[in-house]
């Protein structure tokens, strides 16, 4: 027997005016560029849960926010102390009023700001939460972009 046609739900919070949201969800991927760019792990991880989730650009899973705090420190004074970026934040849908996943795309740059990159070389997704009146990171997979 073929199986029934159903379209599939559209997930978005419609409920509430999300622009105040959004802008705050902004600054959250925000601070983590401007973070990397000045070599500051604690800003880094400042946003993201206790339970955080967080799968890095080379596929490792870091369980936790103190786990993520360690290898921020590791990356931030090691390989990528002389590395700058530049973050895109894409879409950002609000599946509840407490609840969103964003997109950003990173681009490398030099230390004044000038794109080394023409295409974005990553692409990350966030789901964050929105927890006593302020947005914070659940999870976020990091993923190159091939050449």
């Amino acid at each position: 027997m073929p199986a029934e046609s159903v379209a599939a739900p559209v997930v978005q919070d419609e409920t509430v005016d999300h622009r105040a949201d959004l802008a705050a969800v902004t600054e959250v991927i925000h601070d983590v560029e401007t973070a990397f760019n000045t070599n500051d792990p604690d800003l880094m991880t400042a946003h993201f849960t206790e339970n955080a989730s967080v799968v890095n650009a080379m596929g490792v899973l870091l369980a936790g926010r103190l786990e993520l705090l360690a290898a921020n420190r590791r990356g931030l004074a090691g390989f990528l102390r002389d590395e700058y970026v530049r973050y895109d934040v894409g879409d950002v849908v609000f599946l509840r009023p407490d609840i969103a996943i964003a997109h950003k795309t990173a681009r490398a740059t030099t230390a004044e700001g000038e794109p080394l990159d023409v295409k974005p070389t990553m692409i990350a997704l966030y789901v964050l939460v929105k927890e006593a009146g302020r947005w914070w990171v659940a999870a976020r997979q990091n993923t190159l972009v091939p050449a």
